[in-house]
């Protein structure tokens, strides 16, 4: 009888090493998480899509902050992984356009992405007639706010510039600081405010035109708005410590305890708004952004979208992961957990479960973006639909503005040669008709 147990086990026990050599790795490699973070994505992610199919093993690594740093320079030379991960649309023309990614149309006609993805998202994936990248998340720029504190001192939750800065000017005096915002821990935090300016001041319709090459960067309604958001600078509104606070945690701690009365910035911050808040015991709010004309802006926004290497050692595998994440069971796992960085662009939401501490406040918002979205009533985010140079530029380039080392004219004269230069490179990100 032991003997027979013996032989039992063995047989399991090879069996076990077999299925383990017949899986193949399927490599990605993801931007900064925290320890909790990565285990909802190896209990959400990582360990179903293991489970669901005999044939791969997927394998995250958590490349921080260099993510960008280290994939260009893998890709160059044939090392990256199979899942490609960027930070937006912005960089998957350039590697498109150098053959470094494999074209998804079969994959999409396999797996029916057109049928579960929301149009504009697969129209801003292509490059040259061709699909190339599918987004993790869509996102939206706006105004959180202290409730608790506005209700405090009677101020009205700001429609138009004109109202913001009322608001903001009120703050001041009340040593509140009016935006609680930072950039020490990523710089392109820069470009959230680049974006709010341009969307609220010059308007979607000016910069569509811009994007299409029908007016230059330099033109009046940017200049307009650059001035704007530097006299936003100039008079307070950013605070003492910008260059020294966190864009995330210390932004939102801020908001929460009533050290500043807003906070422009996007809808991934919720995560934490929903944490610091809970803390303070104080309510948050969220509006969109306010504007010239008095109607909420909603920048549209990709955060960070899959593609898949081309000469990724496991394609069909890292097509399969891809898909995976487009599922409801993943939107509603990750989002009740992590809101507003897994936003996925599905068409359909009636199969999604949400847990029940998911913050009301961020489902209306994300139901709102929607919305827009699908009328075409959305604006746009710089880092998703200008070329990598291009944008590059704008985030380092506006803190010479605020710094005054160089003026607006200049500022936005070379801004737009550098975007000149990438739109006839080929570089620019398709921009979806609206």
């Amino acid at each position: 009888m032991k003997m027979v147990n013996a032989f039992a086990a063995a047989a399991v026990y090879l069996g076990l090493v077999h299925n383990a050599a017949a899986q193949e790795r399927v490599t990605w490699w993801y931007e900064q998480a925290t320890p909790d973070q990565q285990k909802l994505i190896q209990d959400n992610i990582v360990g179903p899509f293991d489970k669901s199919q005999p044939g791969y093993k997927l394998v995250i690594d958590y490349r921080g902050s260099e993510l960008d740093k280290q994939l260009r320079v893998a890709m160059l030379s044939g090392n990256g992984p199979d899942v490609v991960y960027t930070a937006g649309p912005s960089y998957v023309a350039p590697m498109a356009q150098s053959g470094q990614l494999l074209a998804l149309d079969d994959y999409a006609a396999k797996y029916k992405w057109a049928d579960r993805i929301l149009p504009v998202f697969v129209e801003m994936g292509r490059y040259n007639g061709k699909l190339f990248a599918l987004p993790k998340t869509y996102e939206t720029l706006g105004l959180f706010y202290n409730k608790t504190v506005f209700d405090k001192h009677g101020w009205k939750v700001p429609a138009s510039i004109a109202e913001l800065e009322t608001v903001a000017d009120a703050m001041l005096k009340e040593n509140i600081t009016p935006f609680a915002a930072g950039n020490a821990d990523w710089r392109g935090a820069n470009e959230w405010f680049v974006t709010l300016a341009l969307n609220s001041v010059a308007g979607p319709d000016n910069i569509g035109k811009a994007l299409r090459g029908e007016i230059p960067w330099t033109a009046e309604p940017f200049v307009k708005a650059i001035d704007t958001l530097d006299q936003w600078w100039q008079k307070g509104y950013f605070g003492k410590n910008y260059f020294s606070l966190t864009s995330s945690e210390q932004t939102a701690n801020m908001l929460a305890a009533g050290q500043a009365g807003m906070m422009p910035s996007g809808t991934w911050q919720f995560h934490n708004v929903d944490t610091y808040f809970g803390k303070s015991g104080a309510t948050p709010g969220f509006v969109g952004f306010p504007s010239a004309e008095g109607k909420p802006v909603y920048p549209l926004g990709i955060g960070s979208t899959f593609s898949i290497a081309s000469k990724a050692r496991q394609p069909d595998g890292a097509a399969a992961v891809i898909d995976f994440v487009f599922t409801p069971a993943v939107y509603g796992s990750m989002n009740s957990a992590w809101q507003g960085e897994w936003n996925i662009p599905l068409k359909d939401h009636s199969g999604v479960k949400m847990g029940e501490n998911t913050s009301p406040l961020f489902t209306d918002t994300m139901a709102t973006l929607a919305r827009a979205v699908n009328d075409g009533d959305y604006g746009y985010t710089t880092w998703t639909f200008l070329p990598p140079a291009t944008d590059s530029y704008l985030i380092n380039g506006i803190e010479e503005v605020w710094l005054k080392r160089t003026t607006t004219a200049d500022f936005l004269a070379k801004l737009d040669a550098a975007f000149q230069k990438e739109k006839r490179d080929g570089k620019v990100p398709a921009v979806p008709a609206r």
